[in-house]
């Protein structure tokens, strides 16, 4: 009898740990297997107690296991920022439209305070609005027509364009071709070009409603300051082409609009008056 009391004792206290343990390591099992049934009365008191501290704990371990942090929520506005080649590529008559707009205005800007020592209270706003316009017309849009869209189609220029620079100074066909576009964009500036800009000139200073009175006298300054302009368009715009039709397409016009400024600030200096 007292082995056999001593091999009870021996099993209570077995079960007893067991069931100690069950209850720390597999809480969440205990819903899914329904209500425990505690045969020994004796451990009802140590199982409601052990069930009161582990609920005590288990918040603050659904809290810490609970959490997920999206791991692009921390990064996400670290990495993404933006680019202007991307932009460039994605929408580049927006971008020309944009660039020409805003430097022609700045160029003027330029030389009106600057290079002329104009104060700023005294900025001739409408000289300044006829460089707005012809540049978002002209330069933004007609310009970005011809040497972008045009000439891609008449000439192979996205195989010359995406070479190295070495490569291309082997090209035959395509050194023929940046020659060939270089020489049609000279003629467009002198046939096309100088005129509509002393055409737009006309339109904002004549004060008059009609347009045959803006070409009368847009041609006839035209004509007027021929071989100065056309001197200067060259001896400028000559290298400056050879280097704008060599880039990528889709930087062809932002380069250009580099030169351009220059360009438009010496114009606006020389020809933007009244």
């Amino acid at each position: 009898r007292r082995l056999e009391k001593k091999m009870q004792s021996a099993l209570f206290v077995i079960f007893a740990m067991s069931a100690s343990a069950g209850a720390y390591l597999v809480p969440a099992a205990r819903a899914s297997l329904g209500p425990r049934r505690s045969y020994a009365p004796a451990l009802l008191e140590t199982d409601a107690l052990l069930e009161t501290e582990i609920d005590a704990k288990l918040p603050a371990v659904e809290r810490l296991a609970g959490v997920v942090v999206p791991t692009g929520a921390a990064t996400g506005s670290a990495t993404s920022s933006f680019s202007y080649v991307e932009f460039a590529q994605r929408y580049p008559f927006a971008n020309n439209l944009a660039i020409a707009t805003a430097k022609t205005a700045a160029a003027d800007l330029l030389a009106q305070s600057v290079i002329s020592g104009t104060p700023f209270d005294s900025i001739d706003w409408q000289r300044s609005l006829l460089f707005c316009l012809f540049g978002a017309i002209y330069l933004g849009g007609f310009q970005y027509a011809y040497q972008v869209q045009v000439f891609k189609r008449i000439f192979d220029v996205d195989r010359f364009t995406s070479q190295p620079w070495a490569e291309k100074l082997r090209d035959g066909p395509g050194l023929s071709a940046l020659a060939q576009q270089t020489a049609l964009d000279l003629a467009v500036l002198t046939l096309v070009y100088l005129p509509t800009f002393y055409v737009f000139k006309a339109g904002v200073f004549s004060g008059s409603a009609d347009p045959a009175a803006w070409l009368s006298t847009g041609l006839a300054s035209y004509q007027l300051n021929f071989a100065k302009d056309e001197f200067d368009l060259v001896r400028v715009w000559l290298p400056a082409d050879l280097v704008c039709f060599s880039v990528p397409l889709y930087l062809r016009l932002p380069v250009r609009h580099v030169v351009s400024f220059v360009w438009t600030a010496y114009l606006s200096f020389t020809r933007g008056g009244h």
